[in-house]
Parts: C-alpha cells; structure tokens; sequence
C-alpha cells in the first residue's frame, strides 16, 4: 500500500511539472481548454480526488446547466482566513462558474471522499487577498492571472473583477 502510495504521488508530481513546463496556448485557447487541455484536466481531476495528495488539491464536481450531466475539474482550493476558496482562472467565461451560477451554488468537492458544498460567490470588493493566496498555491493559473504572488494586495485589487471566487461552505 505505502509503495502504491509513493507511486502515485511521484507520478503525479512529475506529470504535473511536465505540463507547467509546456506552452500554455497547448492546454488553453481563447481561455477554453483545447482538446489537449480537456484531457490533462480529466485525469488531472481524477488524480485530484484520492486523499493521497495535498488538500488544497481536489476535484470539482457540477451539473451541467444545459445537459445535466455532471461535470468534474480539478482545482486548487485556496485557504484564506480560516475559510476555504475557489477561484476561476479562467475568469466569467468558465463552464464550471455557470453550472456553480446555474445551480445556485451547489456543487460536488473530491478529495478521498465526496462532501457536497455550497459555494457562495464573494463580492469583488472582498477577493483581492483571495486571489494573491491562490496564485500562491496553484501555479498552473499564474499563466492566466496577470497579478503573480509576489506582487502587493493592490495589485490583486485591480483585476479582482476579472475572477470569480467563491466560498466553500458544507452542504
């Protein structure tokens, strides 16, 4: 099992320093997942959602606004003050973000174990130190978030309307 364990981790590790290291434009055009994208997050979120790796990476789980299939990403959750957060990289335009709209919120998060959630959209005047933890602890979205995490709070401040945030809160 601890071998399994360090398999996994290792191979994750590397497949996701390998794809940091590549051109953005091969996983995103037009901020939508290219083919190639859609893949890497599909087993991105499946390797998201064992409890073997980091907390602050999981899996996100919506319906589908118009098909009502459920949808599933990997995400990186941001931790400020005590709470836990989502943050759309790729800014209103997200399928995730209208599905999360569409259904008031209600969503899926996986890690080792599935805990539904309600995610509750933060007003832009309240996301700018959300989004400066969160480009610190998923460097796959600094390519798409102008502001990088060493830059000041106020910097967060001019592009926080850009970015969704939402609040993780239990079902």
């Amino acid at each position: 099992m601890k071998r399994t364990v360090a398999v996994v981790v290792v191979v994750a590790g590397a497949l996701a320093w390998g794809w940091m290291h590549l051109p953005n434009s091969l996983f995103y055009a037009d901020g939508r997942p290219t083919r190639l994208g859609r893949k890497v997050n599909d087993l991105s979120g499946q390797l998201y959602a064992l409890p073997l790796l980091p907390r602050m990476m999981a899996t996100l789980e919506t319906v589908g606004r118009t098909t009502g299939r459920t949808h599933a990403i990997p995400v990186a959750v941001a931790s400020w003050q005590g709470e836990r957060y989502l943050v759309s990289m790729l800014g209103e335009g997200s399928a995730w973000v209208r599905n999360v709209r569409a259904s008031q919120g209600r969503a899926v998060l996986r890690h080792g174990r599935r805990t539904d959630v309600v995610l509750e959209e933060v007003p832009v005047p309240e996301r700018a130190p959300i989004l400066k933890a969160y480009v610190q602890v998923a460097p796959g979205a600094r390519p798409h978030i102008t502001a990088q995490p060493a830059d000041p709070v106020e910097a967060f401040e001019r592009i926080a309307h850009l970015y969704p945030v939402f609040r993780i809160v239990r079902a």
